[in-house]
């Protein structure tokens, strides 16, 4: 029996940053747990595919693999794409054990990357009580995925900030702008946006855009290939894994 390989799926881009992005974040993984498989594959636009990469690994005599999406929620990709495309490996290569882990969001280690992210952007403890906080996310027609994004943001307001307002790059509304203006429209003294992304690309892009057309004073990097979020992908990897009803620290 060989030791299970973590796959990590990712949505894919023609953005070329978002599969350089993708790539140093698995790479941080593999620092992270030497010894570990690490394989990377795209539902789209990049290689290798799904498939390609779990054909492969059959070839080469895997018998476990634990699925994980490069995820923050559980939306469209998560319920629907990749399983399907799961399914469809588990009924070609019946030998290969294919588990599917959770996506990452929401846990505490992507809130410490956000604050990573807006510390390297320039933001100190002491700004947070005149600082209202723009969290700008890809967006979702998922009520769940919305809901999860709206919980984060009421987590956020208990940390310190003046304000913490949600906001969406597609599917839904408030724009990052929108949520910028409104901020300064209640008075508040200085605006930051954290982008609620992992990898650069096209809606990454329109959410720096509208904190720029804001005039927006801070505007923090998307969260990349941080060593939280690193940790949180082995943390994924590791419940995978575990017995239902089963615990980690049994």
């Amino acid at each position: 029996m060989t030791h299970p390989t973590l796959l990590v799926i990712a949505h894919g881009s023609r953005d070329p940053r978002h599969a350089a992005t993708v790539h140093a974040l698995t790479e941080r993984v593999r620092a992270e747990r030497p010894g570990l498989r690490v394989e990377t594959a795209f539902l789209e636009f990049n290689a290798p595919s799904v498939p390609r990469v779990l054909e492969r690994l059959a070839a080469q005599g895997s018998d476990e693999v634990v699925a994980l999406p490069l995820l923050l929620t559980r939306a469209f990709h998560a319920k629907t794409d990749i399983p399907s495309v799961l399914r469809e490996a588990r009924a070609r290569l019946p030998r290969l054990h294919i588990r599917q882990a959770d996506v990452l969001g929401p846990s505490p280690l992507l809130n410490a990357t956000l604050e990573r992210r807006l510390r390297e952007a320039g933001v100190r403890p002491g700004d947070l009580p005149r600082t209202g906080l723009v969290l700008a996310s890809a967006g979702s027609s998922d009520p769940e995925a919305i809901a999860v994004i709206a919980e984060i943001a009421r987590e956020l307001r208990h940390t310190g900030w003046c304000a913490v307002r949600p906001a969406f790059a597609s599917a839904l509304l408030p724009r990052t702008e929108d949520a910028v203006r409104e901020l300064r429209a209640e008075g508040v003294e200085r605006v930051a946006v954290a982008p609620y992304v992992i990898a650069p690309g096209r809606l990454p892009d329109r959410i720096a855009a509208g904190a720029e057309a804001a005039g927006a004073d801070v505007l923090a990097d998307v969260l990349g290939p941080a060593p939280e979020l690193a940790r949180l992908l082995l943390n994924r990897f590791d419940e995978a894994r575990v017995p239902v009803g089963a615990s980690l620290s049994a």
